[in-house]
């Protein structure tokens, strides 16, 4: 009787889990059925790893990369110390290999493991452990010129497909990782679904806003979803070409470059008050009108932004919407910012004259400040920064505003 309780008690979690992992749930281990692609582009000089499961988080414990050192991706049973020690590894001398096999060595549970690893020159390294043979589906790994796939759980040909995708893809490392990963799973992915998805990718000459940390935790498509982070990523990468293209009166580019990004970020409403900014520059309100209702409609906490639009708030769109009696300080602010960031500075500098009247405040005296120098009229903008530091000497953008003027004169 104990017997048949037992098996019931499988049968039940095989139909009622598949979500999760059969044997984290079976051996009590923190098993994760995973795939991932590992790649280093010379050009570059960016290590990147993609990577999915059909657990919770998988870019908490997975992934690990240090520019100019390498990466690893630590799956199956994750034991972070492959990546801590392989780093220190790597640092001393040693290869890929050996920085992998010393900690395997180590470790009493490597059979679990699939751990693959990259070094600053782009050779690889990567081990299944034996165990992993015995579950359900494909668990392998395959080498390439300067990247590594590996998985557990899989359909048949997943590999090969992440593979042979990677080395066609095109684009940069970032989008040729996440098109190996997305063919992964359209050959058919982990044999029990999906969960979590993540992206990362460093490079030594990256700053920290290029570099990419992407993380889709929990979601019934984190593929989609992964794809959409990108997208914006570099949606507003080429929305701030597009602002900078305007500013530099290249238009066809500026609307080359703005087409492209409010496709790639479009459901990001928190972008959309740079999206309307961009097409003020451009000269079309209508459009800027467009981005102004869609955000509004889409969150209807983004009625904060609208006092940014105060140039606008005659249009016969936004009649009524906008009205300049309801406005705080900040309010007035943003107002004056967007004025100066379009290039309506004499306007700027007329409201903010009097606005020093209702706020003679060091923020306003700033923004005046800041009017007058875009307008040109140095000594008058030197006075009121002087003045907005009078008010209040930590006021870091007047102080360093009125340094520039001044070593300029």
């Amino acid at each position: 009787m104990k017997s048949f309780i037992y098996a019931f008690f499988i049968f039940y979690l095989s139909v009622k889990c598949q979500a999760q992992n059969l044997p984290s749930l079976l051996l009590e281990k923190n098993i994760n059925a995973t795939f991932s692609i590992l790649a280093y582009d010379e050009n570059a000089q960016e290590w990147g790893i993609a990577v999915a499961t059909n657990n919770l988080c998988v870019g908490n414990s997975t992934i690990y990369i240090k520019p100019g050192i390498g990466a690893f991706s630590v799956i199956a049973e994750t034991e972070p110390a492959y990546a801590s020690n392989g780093f220190g590894y790597l640092l001393s001398g040693k290869s890929i290999e050996e920085a992998i096999n010393l900690t395997k060595e180590k470790d009493e549970e490597w059979f679990y493991r699939q751990v693959s690893g990259i070094d600053a020159n782009g050779n690889v390294y990567a081990f299944t452990g034996s165990a992993l043979k015995y579950w359900k589906g494909t668990s392998s790994h395959l080498t390439g010129d300067k990247f590594v796939v590996i998985g557990n759980q899989l359909a048949d040909g997943v590999l090969e497909t992440m593979s042979e995708t990677y080395k066609n893809a095109k684009g940069t490392l970032a989008e040729k990782l996440l098109k190996s990963l997305i063919a992964g799973q359209n050959t058919g992915g982990q044999i029990q679904g999906k969960q979590s998805a993540a992206l990362m990718v460093k490079g030594i000459h990256n700053e920290w806003y290029n570099n990419i940390d992407l993380r889709v935790d929990h979601a019934a498509e984190p593929f989609q979803d992964l794809q959409k982070l990108l997208n914006y990523h570099y949606g507003r990468i080429r929305l701030n070409q597009a602002v900078y293209a305007f500013r530099n009166k290249n238009a066809e580019r500026g609307q080359k470059l703005l087409n492209e990004a409010k496709v790639m970020t479009e459901g990001w409403n928190g972008i959309y008050s740079k999206i309307a900014m961009a097409y003020l520059l451009y000269g079309e309100e209508k459009e800027a009108i467009v981005y102004i209702k869609k955000g509004l409609a889409e969150n209807p906490a983004w009625k904060e932004n609208l006092p940014a639009f105060y140039i606008l708030k005659n249009h016969p769109d936004l009649k009524g919407m906008i009205d300049e009696n309801t406005f705080t300080e900040k309010d007035w602010s943003s107002a004056l910012l967007m004025m100066l960031n379009i290039g309506q500075t004499e306007k700027a500098v007329k409201i903010s004259e009097k606005l020093i009247q209702k706020y003679p405040t060091s923020l306003m005296y700033y923004l005046y400040g800041k009017s007058c120098f875009e307008l040109g009229e140095q000594k008058k903008a030197v006075r009121q920064l002087e003045k907005s530091l009078q008010l209040d000497e930590s006021n870091e953008e007047a102080k360093r505003l009125l340094k520039a003027l001044l070593i300029k004169e």
